[in-house]
């Protein structure tokens, strides 16, 4: 008789962009012993040579997904981190072109993450050709925080700098594990 597993806990890092959040989930993954999800949008958009369209935003869901089950079962003490989650999507296709596709919507709601980390505005934009919205920050805040409630997220929001910031995220974390 084999025992059954543990179900796995899913740690979404999320947040507007040029706020930490793959140093975070790599951090993360590094100090919980376990595999990090990156986030598909940045493969999918690196060689696109036009400005996306809501088929791209489609195709990038489906990616984020694939690429989430394909790394689960590497995950090790039963911790998946992942390196945002296919929300981003529906901020995107909302904030682009006015709605998301139901598929979209229907599936941010079956498939919860227990655990999320919203990354603050706090730090300096780093230019990135992948980035759009210098200007737009605290807007995407907002709405990020919007969607959290909406799902009725468990989240903390992580500030600070440097080694702080990677801490505060860690003891965000930990907490929750360990109150879990």
């Amino acid at each position: 008789m084999s025992e059954s597993k543990n179900p796995l806990t899913k740690i979404a890092v999320v947040g507007p962009e040029s706020t930490g959040k793959s140093t975070m989930a790599k951090h993360l993954a590094q100090v919980l012993h376990t595999v990090c999800v990156s986030e598909y949008a940045r493969y999918y958009c690196q060689h696109l040579d036009r400005n996306y369209t809501l088929q791209d935003e489609v195709n990038m869901f489906h990616g984020q997904l694939a690429l989430e089950e394909a790394i689960i079962s590497f995950a090790n003490q039963d911790v998946l981190i992942c390196d945002t989650t296919i929300l981003t999507v529906k901020i995107w296709c909302d904030h682009l072109f006015g709605d998301t596709p139901a598929l979209v919507k229907s599936t941010i709601a079956t498939r919860p993450y227990d655990f999320y980390l919203l990354m603050d505005i706090d730090l300096p934009w780093e230019d990135d050709p992948l980035r759009d919205f210098p200007d737009q920050r605290e807007h995407f805040r907002a709405v990020w925080e919007q969607e959290l409630e909406a799902l009725e997220a468990n989240y903390n929001v992580v500030s600070g700098q440097g080694e702080e910031r990677l801490q505060r995220g860690v003891e965000h974390v930990m907490k929750f594990l360990n109150d879990n």
